[in-house]
This record gives structure tokens, sequence and C-alpha cells, in this order.
């Protein structure tokens, strides 16, 4: 297979989640709700929040940035395939399949760096609860999400000029309904051996050490909880961890499986289905657990309806 160069790639295919045509409507009408409900469910959250005093705190701050970051990376994904469906078009050109591959990997990024520091402002709520506006000051919180921001955006740029150096072959087909950086360099005829590389060690960076993050900040919550003589006062303080804990639960094990499953099976398709779990529906579902779980959010939905 002849080898092109990638200034003479002007678009992939983008095969989706199935080749049958009479699924495609059911497809269309899924994810078009998925999306709908990712998009209505989020902002309710940054309205509630915004329109509420009492929830102008650091840990609703955080969970403002999560919403956001959400609906921007369900709005990279999503609206692309829906079109391609819509239009029986499965073409996307190599600016667009590029710049998604940059957008997805700095919100996925920044949505693991804001679960760390979730967890850390839940560290410092139970353990230091009387020097707690103190250390988690409006000036942290605000630089804390625009360093998660800054990291995320650097490893999106490094992936995103690795991609750019590789000449891709004349079959330029994606099995799958989004660029994914693997799927991408998977395509390229040119050695990926750097670019596998760089791909282990910034996973190993920016996933390990937010993963750190979060479980040695649960060991210290749940050693404090339970010095807590009285049972209410443990519930209460387990109970402003639930959420966040569900929500990591969520993305951590949404991914995990990705990753078993790419790594026992041979099929592409049935890696792109197992994509959708990290990718799309942990994003729909964080509004839910927020809203459900939490007394404070459930009276500002109220007060907002």
């Amino acid at each position: 297979m002849e080898a092109r160069n990638h200034t003479a790639v002007s678009e992939f295919l983008l095969l989706g989640l199935t080749d049958d045509p009479a699924l495609q409507p059911f497809i269309f009408s899924l994810f078009l709700s998925m999306y709908l409900v990712t998009i209505l469910g989020n902002l309710l959250i940054i309205l509630a929040v915004s329109s509420d005093s009492h929830l102008h705190t650091p840990m609703y701050f955080f969970l403002c940035s999560l919403s956001i970051n959400d609906i921007s990376l369900s709005t990279t994904i999503i609206p692309k395939m829906l079109v391609n469906i819509l239009r029986q078009d499965q073409s996307i050109s190599y600016k667009g399949c590029l710049s998604q591959v940059c957008f997805v990997i700095v919100f996925v990024g920044m949505e693991n760096c804001l679960l760390a520091v979730m967890a850390y402002d839940r560290y410092v709520a139970i353990c230091h609860p009387l020097r707690y506006t103190v250390l988690m000051n409006s000036c942290l919180c605000v630089l804390l999400v625009l360093v998660s921001f800054s990291i995320s955006t650097v490893d999106a740029l490094m992936h995103s000029l690795m991609v750019l150096r590789l000449s891709f072959c004349s079959d330029l087909e994606m099995p799958h309904f989004f660029c994914e950086l693997a799927q991408v360099i998977k395509l390229a005829c040119s050695d990926t051996f750097i670019e596998n590389i760089l791909i282990y060690i910034t996973f190993c960076i920016f996933a390990g050490i937010p993963v750190s993050g979060i479980i040695f900040s649960y060991i210290y919550i749940v050693s404090s909880v339970l010095r807590i003589p009285s049972s209410e006062g443990k519930h209460k303080a387990f109970s402003t961890c639930g959420s966040h804990l569900c929500v990591v639960s969520l993305f951590y094990g949404t991914a995990f499986g990705v990753y078993v499953s790419s790594a026992v099976t041979d099929s592409p398709r049935n890696s792109a289905v197992a994509s959708v779990m990290y990718t799309v529906v942990p994003q729909m579902l964080n509004p839910f657990i927020y809203s459900l779980r939490n007394r404070d959010m459930k009276e500002a939905f109220r007060k907002l309806l």
C-alpha cells in the first residue's frame, strides 16, 4: 500500500458504530437524545449554582467547571456524528479530524484533573473544616481550574503536533464515530514508535497522578470520618462525598472498561462502542448524580424552576 504525505490527505472516513443502515435512525435518535439531555442537564447545574448565592462555594464552582467541560466534550464529538448520519456522509476533513483529536484530549484531560481537584476540595472540607475558607479561597480555586486547563492543553498540543508528522496510507477508513488519537495513529504508514511511547508516558502521568491524588484524598477523608464520634456526623461527612465518588467511579470505571475491551478484543467496532461509555455516558449522567444526591442542589433547582 503506497503511503501518502499527510499534506495530500483531504479527509478521513468515520465508519461509525455499525454498518447496518436500518440501525442508523435508531443511533441518530439515541445520540441526539443523549446530547440534548447532556446539554440541558449541565446548563441547569450552571444556572442553579449561578442563581443561588448559597451555592457560591468552591465545591459548586468546581461543579460548574465540570459541567462546562462536559458540555464542551459532548459538543466536540456528537454533533459531527449526527450530521454524518443525517447526510449519509462518513467523511471528516483532515483539519477537522485533527481538531477533534486535540479538543477531545483537552476535555478528557480536563475532566481527569477536575475530578482530582474536587477530591482535594472534599479533603480540605472534611479534614481541615476550620481552615476551609482560608485554604480554598477564590484565587486558589480559579488557579486550580486554569492550571488543569493549561496542563490538558499542553498535552493535547503535544499529541496533535506528533500526528502532524505522520504520513497516511490510501486506506483512511476509521471504524469509530469520532477521531480518536489511537485510531488515527493506526492509519499511519510512517513509523509511530515515538507517538506510541508518548501516549504511554502521558497516560501514566496525566492519569496516574490525578488517580493517586483522589485515592490518597479519600484515604485521609475516611480516616477522619471514622474518628467522628456521632453516627449523624459520619453520615453527613460521607454524604458530601457521595456524589463525587459516584462521578469518579463512573468516569474511571468506564475508561477502564474501554481499556479492557480494547485489550481482550480485536474488533475495532467493539472498541468504538466501548468509547461511548467514557465520552458520552458520564457527561450525561453527572448532572443527575449531583442533583439527585444533593439536598442543596434540589433546593436550588426548586427555586430556579
